[in-house]
């Protein structure tokens, strides 16, 4: 059922309006904020899960590469020290 009265009318009017301006208003701060984001995000270097396991990896086999150099310089001092 319609009303009859004008200023009512234009009432509901406004408070359409201002509904849709409001949802716009919220979807561009929305897109706003999140557009500072990316660019925030942008400028910092983040690596990827992948290449972090790849690094990860390569630093297991160093450590363990250095501790088998340790073991074999051990055993030249203790070759060294016997002569």
């Amino acid at each position: 059922m319609q009303s009859q009265n004008p200023m009512i009318a234009d009432f509901v009017k406004l408070a359409n309006s201002a509904a849709g301006t409001f949802a716009g208003m919220t979807r561009e701060a929305r897109e706003s904020a999140r557009d500072r984001l990316k660019e925030a995000m942008g400028g910092m270097d983040f690596v990827t899960r992948e290449e972090f396991d790849t690094v990860k990896a390569m630093a297991a086999k160093a450590r363990e590469e250095n501790e088998a150099l340790a073991e074999r310089i051990a055993e030249l001092e203790a070759k060294l020290a016997s002569k």
